[in-house]
C-alpha cells in the first residue's frame, strides 16, 4: 500500500537539470491532488487499508507497521524525495529538528564498543551529545582537528564505525578537506556523515565527496522563514537501512504542518541563499576594515586559511559567519548590541532576517580558537547590504566611543529600549 503517489520519471528529476529549476519541481505531482501545485498537508495517524491484501502488501520485512501516520503521510514522502534528489543521495528521512537528524544519524550507525570520530569544530549541542550520552552508552569518542584531511587514516581503529565532519566548521568556520577524510575512512570501513547546513543542498553536494549521510538542519535555509523546526537526513544506498530503521526505532517523525512550510522555503532556496551569499560577502569584506574588528571567520574571503579549499568543493556560500573583535570591555559589548537596529540577537539563523549572536569561544579539544576579544557569528538576512553595513559599523563606532568608562546600569536600559 503505498502512501504516497511517487514522482513521475519526467519529471525534472534529470541530475542534469540545472537546480534552480529541480528546487521549483522536485517532489511535486500535482497530477496526483487534482492539479494542484503544491502538495497538500496530509495529517492523520491511521491510514485504513481496503481489503486484507492491501493491508498485508503495505508490510514491509524491515517494518510491519510502516502503514501508520508515524512513517509519513504524502506530505512526508514528497520532501524526502525532493531533499534525497537535491543532496544526490539515495533516501532521505525527516526528523522533529536538526539536532534530532544529528543525533539520531550517529546512533543509527555508532554501537557499544564502536570508535567514534568527531570534528573538532562541530555544532555545540552534537558536541554535547557525543560527550554526554555517546559514552553512556559505551561508544568511545574522539575529537579530531578539522584541519586534518586524509591523515585521519592515523586515528582510525579496527573499531571505528563512524567519522563525523562539519565543513565549516560551526563559529570557527574552518573547512575541511570532505573527500580525502571519507576516502581514508572508507579504507576503514568506517560510515562518513556530515553537517551540510552552512553550504545546503544548493552549495555542496555531499555524496560527491564520499559522505554516506548529509545532514540537514532544515529549520535554517530549508525552511527560510524562521517559523518551523525540522531536520533531515540523506543517505546513500550503502548506509540508508541503518538510518531508516535506527530513525524508526526511536520513533522519530515529524509534523506535516512544518514540512509544509520546509516545502514552501524550498521552492524559494537559491533565490534567497544567493542573495544571502552576496550579501554576507559584501558585509564580511567591509567588516574586515574596520579599527574594531580583529578578524573575520569567512572561507569565501580570499584571505580565510579555508579559502583555497572552499574553492575547490563548494559552489557558493551562505550568508553566515564569525567576527572576531579586538579586546574591549563587557559595557562596551553592551553599548554595541543595544546600538543595532537591523540585528536581533538571537539563536537559529538562515531565515529572512539578519543576526548578531554574541558567542563564547567554542569547546574544543584539539584546535583552539584564538580569540582575545568577543566573538559574533553573524547571520546577513536579506535586507539592503548598505542598510546592514551601516548598522553594524555605527554600532561598532559606539562601543568604541564608549571605551572603558560606559555605565553598564544604562547600558541596561538602552538594550531593553532597543
Amino acid at each position: 500500500m503505498s502512501l504516497a503517489p511517487s514522482l513521475p520519471s519526467d519529471r525534472c528529476s534529470d541530475s542534469a537539470t540545472n537546480i534552480d529549476t529541480r528546487l521549483v519541481h522536485a517532489g511535486r505531482n500535482p497530477d496526483a491532488f487534482g492539479g494542484l501545485v503544491n502538495i497538500p498537508v496530509c495529517r492523520g495517524s491511521t491510514i485504513l487499508a481496503t481489503s486484507l491484501e492491501e493491508w498485508e502488501s503495505g508490510k514491509l520485512p524491515s517494518n510491519p507497521m510502516a502503514s501508520y501516520g508515524r512513517f509519513g503521510t504524502a506530505t512526508t514522502r514528497a520532501f524526502e524525495s525532493a531533499m534525497a534528489e537535491l543532496e544526490g543521495g539515495h533516501a532521505a528521512i525527516v526528523f522533529p529538528s536538526g539536532l534530532a537528524a544529528c543525533t539520531h544519524s550517529i546512533l543509527a550507525i555508532a554501537r557499544p564498543g564502536d570508535h567514534v570520530l568527531i570534528t573538532d569544530s562541530v555544532y555545540g549541542p552534537t558536541r554535547q551529545f557525543a560527550s554526554r550520552v555517546l559514552g553512556r552508552m559505551g561508544i568511545e569518542v574522539e575529537f579530531y582537528d578539522p584541519l586534518i584531511g586524509g591523515g585521519i587514516g592515523r586515528l582510525l581503529r579496527p573499531h571505528t564505525s563512524v567519522v563525523y565532519v562539519e565543513s565549516p566548521g560551526s563559529i570557527s568556520f574552518e573547512v575541511q578537506d570532505v573527500a580525502a577524510i571519507a576516502e581514508a575512512a572508507h579504507q576503514g570501513d568506517a560510515f562518513v556523515i556530515m553537517d551540510n547546513t552552512w553550504a545546503s543542498p544548493l552549495f555542496f553536494k555531499p555524496f560527491e565527496h564520499g559522505v554516506d549521510i548529509s545532514i540537514q538542519a532544515a529549520t535554517k535555509y530549508i525552511v527560510g522563514h524562521s517559523d518551523a523546526l525540522l531536520g533531515v537526513a540523506t543517505a546513500n544506498r550503502r548506509a540508508w537501512d541503518l538510518l531508516r530503521t535506527g530513525a524508526h526505532d526511536f520513533g522519530q517523525t515529524a509534523g506535516p504542518d512544518d514540512i509544509n512550510l520546509a516545502l514552501r522555503g524550498l521552492r524559494t532556496l537559491a533565490v534567497r541563499l544567493r542573495r544571502h551569499q552576496d550579501s554576507g560577502l559584501a558585509l564580511a569584506q567591509r567588516l574586515c576594515r574596520h579599527p574594531a574588528v580583529a578578524r573575520v571567520l569567512h572561507p569565501g574571503l580570499p584571505g580565510d586559511p579555508g579559502h583555497a579549499l572552499w574553492q575547490r568543493d563548494f559552489h557558493g556560500a551562505s550568508g553566515l559567519f564569525g567576527v572576531a573583535l579586538h579586546p574591549m570591555s563587557r559595557a562596551q559589548s553592551s553599548i554595541f548590541f543595544a546600538s543595532l537596529r537591523l540585528f536581533g540577537i538571537g539563536l537559529s539563523w538562515g531565515g529572512y532576517e539578519s543576526l548578531a549572536l554574541p558567542v563564547d569561544p567554542p569547546a574544543r579539544s584539539v584546535r583552539p580558537l584564538p580569540c582575545d576579544g568577543p566573538l559574533i557569528r553573524v547571520h546577513a538576512g536579506l535586507e539592503d547590504v548598505d542598510d546592514l553595513t551601516a548598522d553594524f559599523s555605527s554600532a561598532l563606532d559606539a562601543a568604541l566611543r564608549a571605551g572603558s568608562s560606559a555605565r553598564p546600569d544604562r547600558v541596561i536600559v538602552k538594550a531593553q529600549e532597543a
